[in-house]
């Protein structure tokens, strides 16, 4: 199963984005992983198509195969071991592509989100985009170690 996070913009924090290429080389170890920064897809105009915004039909046609898990605050909420066994039910499915998709400053749109296969909240508390894709690698990382039993976990 491979992993794929699409973000709008880069991540400004240099610290930030120090640890997010530490843990998106951690889960190299347990599978393959991509990480696209995206430009701004809404842009200035507010151009609507099918109730998307400007750049999200292009998206769509980019993730056709993949299963879209969207993080958004009406997702839903897991620990740590229930997001562990889901991803492992995901790969025992036989999902061959994870998506996961962050929007930015003003998220995505309610056309989009009715296109995701799932809705994932971090957390009930608002995040910055750099700390919600930090904690979504670092999530991601120690759902791995829980499934290989690793220590990290603990």
């Amino acid at each position: 199963m491979r992993i794929r996070i699409i973000w709008e913009g880069k991540t400004k924090d240099l610290y930030l984005r120090a640890i997010q290429q530490d843990l998106a080389g951690r889960i190299g170890h347990f599978t393959a992983l991509s990480v696209e920064e995206l430009p701004a897809l809404r842009g200035t105009g507010r151009a609507r198509e099918s109730g998307l915004i400007r750049g999200e039909r292009a998206l769509l046609e980019k993730l056709s195969g993949a299963t879209k898990v969207l993080l958004d605050e009406r997702g839903r909420e897991r620990s740590s071991r229930e997001f562990a066994q889901w991803l492992g039910q995901e790969a025992l499915r036989g999902s061959r592509e994870l998506a996961f998709l962050v929007g930015g400053t003003e998220g995505f749109s309610s056309a989009f989100r009715d296109k995701a296969d799932h809705l994932m909240a971090l957390s009930r508390m608002t995040l910055t985009r750099d700390w919600a894709r930090t904690l979504l690698l670092e999530q991601l990382y120690r759902g791995f170690t829980i499934l290989h039993n690793f220590p990290y976990h603990r």
